[in-house]
């Protein structure tokens, strides 16, 4: 499985607890932007909304500008496939306090574009300083060996 997007402020804003695999209701041609490397996930986040997940804010440029529809949005807001059990129980952690469902990565698995949603906490300034300075320290350390 091979990474296409990754979001990387993910890991460092926000405490991942749990994460969850999910397909991505896409366009013929999103599909083709997406196999060839043009997604970016920053920035994005997931809603439950009629007991549907969505992915919003994640943007996907067209393939071949030329061959796209004029009314095409590469912003727009696009359905996540998961089972009803799991979206039962992100209903249950979306309604906790403090807790957010976001996408930490986009990988193609058979052939079929996935994402990788978890479900995570801010971090405050202080942690996010914490983080840096374990991750500074590990570096001295394997610089020594």
């Amino acid at each position: 499985m091979a990474d296409i997007a990754y979001n990387k402020r993910a890991n460092f804003d926000y405490e991942i607890f749990e994460k969850f695999e999910a397909g991505i209701e896409l366009i013929g041609f999103e599909v083709k932007a997406i196999k060839s490397g043009r997604v970016n996930i920053a920035g994005s986040y997931v809603i439950i909304r009629d007991n549907q997940a969505w992915l919003l804010n994640a943007d996907i440029p067209p393939y071949q500008v030329g061959n796209t529809p004029s009314e095409y949005d590469p912003k727009r807001t696009r359905r996540l496939l998961l089972k009803k059990s799991e979206i039962k129980y992100l209903i249950g952690k979306g309604q906790e306090k403090g807790l957010t469902i976001l996408p930490l990565r986009v990988y193609l698995q058979r052939g079929l574009v996935k994402i990788e949603l978890g479900i995570g906490k801010s971090r405050k300034k202080q942690d996010k300083r914490e983080v840096i300075r374990k991750r500074e320290t590990e570096r001295e350390i394997a610089r020594h060996i």
